[in-house]
């Protein structure tokens, strides 16, 4: 639907820059600044999704080192769990 206004924009925008009226220049001038308008939001929508991207990113890769140092506390554990055992038989 976007992309059919667009055209229909460009349509009227191309016949009133025909007639060379100042009225015209007036017109174009107010789709143009629309236009401008359309693409700061997409300019803001794609600026956001990257700092989505990256904010997610970096929350998983903290939950990553998190159960990482995680398992490298357990088997930690598990290593000072079985020393503590093998100490504990009689040889």
């Amino acid at each position: 639907m976007n992309r059919a206004v667009q055209a229909l924009g460009l349509v009227s925008l191309a016949l009133l820059a025909a007639c060379g009226t100042k009225e015209g220049e007036n017109v174009q001038n107010a789709y143009d600044n629309a236009a401008d308008a359309i693409d700061n939001n997409a300019a803001a929508y794609e600026a956001a999704a990257d700092n989505a991207n990256g904010m997610a990113e970096n929350v998983l890769e903290n939950k990553a080192d998190a159960l990482e140092n995680k398992a490298d506390a357990v088997r930690d554990a598990g290593e000072k769990a079985k020393d503590a055992v093998d100490d504990s038989k009689p040889n």
